[in-house]
């Protein structure tokens, strides 16, 4: 219901402003148009003022008088600068900020200036700005964390709706099955209208931007010696794709980021080929992520989350997911087969300490970074089997880790592996504290000068797309917008 009086509001808004814009121009007064039809000024100002929702009769009289037709009314040439500016204000005062600063609405007389309407307008947006920017604190963006893991863990990470959206696009450009060729990637963004452009001053914050009055997505020209130019325009064009809009929370910036990366790796590992071959792999008793990763030359951890995507759904295989900096501070975390993580009071497991004896940690010990590392883990909810890589990134060394519980483990290669750990981490002290004879000796002889991370101090960039400079974005698009 409230939806429905919102809409009615709006149209009374805009009639009355047409009808008040049309009178002036007839140069008629308010007294003379209410003669003319028979109301009171009083009644007609009501109108004007998009206090009252005039009824079609009346509407019909209105643009008799006027010499137009009711159309004109309805849908109509745009309104001048100042209704559209009065109108807006007016919506302003009726909503939330106003009432938050206890500023009573008031009548916009034709004496207000056109400076003054549109000072207040400016003001209005810039607190409506710093309210969004400082709604996303830390505390809500780990809640927000929180949700959308339980949103991933209930649906087994599996989004049909993305699925059918990259089987619809894949189909749409003639793509045979199989690995994504990177020109297949630029049919994909011709079909949607745009054309790659790469530039070598493409703004810091940003991994690609979209000119969409002219079309054009431009990438760097500077891709890194390990990066993807599929994945680049893939992970543009999803937010087009799934017509995404500037997001209004930092819940509603991170789900659209979990469908852009989703929708990249449906396009880059199609489901109708990699579940058929995922399917023999089990059969066979060799699922390998290695083996996704090479088949479909993506990174090992674009292979990793393809695999919690479809393992569950398709295999009936429970897995859980860990990306873990060299630091040992968890960044990306997934699970639905009951595997215990640290949590913080709220839930959230990014940020916490992934334990030492776990196979996210102990992979970096390893010095054979050409083979995977594998490994059983006793935890106090029973063994887990994980896989793990180290890989490089612009923020230093991580390992990305996909296991299983131990009953599952006989599908994958690996599961021969003599390697062996022990992780109480999630049920009591366990890696969290040094052995009592080094604590006894250490405690009070050390002070480490702590080396913070970058990422504590600025915990959540702010901005209605976090950590862009959106004035770098607006002077890069001015700069090479065709002339």
């Amino acid at each position: 219901m409230p939806r429905i009086d919102a809409a009615e509001e709006t149209d009374a808004l805009t009639i009355g402003r047409r009808v008040r814009q049309l009178r002036t121009a007839a140069g008629l007064t308010l007294e003379e148009l209410a003669a003319t039809i028979g109301r009171a000024p009083s009644q007609l100002s009501m109108i004007e003022t998009g206090k009252r929702e005039p009824k079609l009769t009346l509407l019909q009289a209105i643009a008799r008088a006027l010499g137009t037709s009711i159309d004109a009314l309805l849908e109509g040439e745009p309104l001048d600068a100042r209704s559209t500016m009065e109108i807006a204000l007016e919506r302003a005062m009726k909503g939330q900020t106003f009432r938050t600063l206890g500023i009573d609405a008031f009548r916009i007389g034709r004496t207000v200036p056109d400076e003054a309407l549109a000072a207040m307008l400016a003001l209005h947006g810039e607190i409506e700005r710093l309210r969004d920017e400082r709604a996303a604190t830390p505390e809500e963006a780990r809640r927000a964390n929180v949700e959308l893991r339980h949103l991933m863990r209930t649906q087994d990470n599996y989004f049909e709706d993305l699925e059918r959206e990259a089987a619809g696009l894949l189909s749409a450009v003639g793509h045979p099955g199989g690995p994504l060729t990177q020109r297949t990637a630029s049919e994909i963004a011709a079909h949607l209208g745009f054309t790659l452009h790469y530039a070598p001053d493409l703004p810091q914050t940003t991994r690609s931007v979209a000119d969409l009055a002219n079309g054009r997505l431009y990438l760097s020209s500077r891709v890194p010696a390990k990066g993807d130019a599929r994945t680049a325009v893939l992970q543009a064009l999803s937010s087009r794709i799934l017509g995404h809009a500037e997001p209004r929370s930092y819940a509603e910036f991170l789900r659209q980021r979990v469908e852009t990366n989703y929708l990249t790796g449906a396009l880059l590992m199609p489901e109708a080929h990699v579940v058929p071959v995922l399917q023999d792999a089990k059969a066979r008793r060799a699922i390998s992520i290695e083996d996704l990763r090479d088949a479909y030359s993506v990174s090992y951890e674009t292979a990793a989350h393809r695999f919690t995507n479809l393992a569950t759904r398709h295999l009936g295989i429970p897995v859980h997911f860990l990306k873990v900096h060299e630091s040992g501070t968890i960044t990306k975390a997934y699970e639905n087969d009951d595997v215990n993580f640290p949590t913080d009071r709220l839930g959230s497991i990014e940020g916490q300490m992934c334990c030492r004896r776990w196979t996210s940690r102990e992979v970096f010990e390893v010095e054979d970074r050409f083979n995977p590392y594998y490994q059983y883990t006793d935890t106090g909810n029973g063994t887990y089997w994980c896989t793990a890589r180290v890989e490089a990134s612009s923020e230093g060394l991580h390992s990305v880790s996909v296991g299983v519980r131990f009953d599952d483990t006989r599908w994958f290669v690996g599961r021969d592996t003599p390697n062996r750990g022990v992780s109480k981490h999630s049920v009591e002290a366990c890696c969290r504290r040094a052995p009592a004879e080094l604590e006894e000796r250490w405690r009070e002889r050390s002070w480490p000068n702590v080396r913070t991370p970058r990422t504590l101090l600025a915990t959540l960039p702010t901005g209605a797309f976090p950590g862009v400079d959106t004035t770098d974005v607006y002077e890069f698009l001015e700069a090479h917008a065709p002339r």
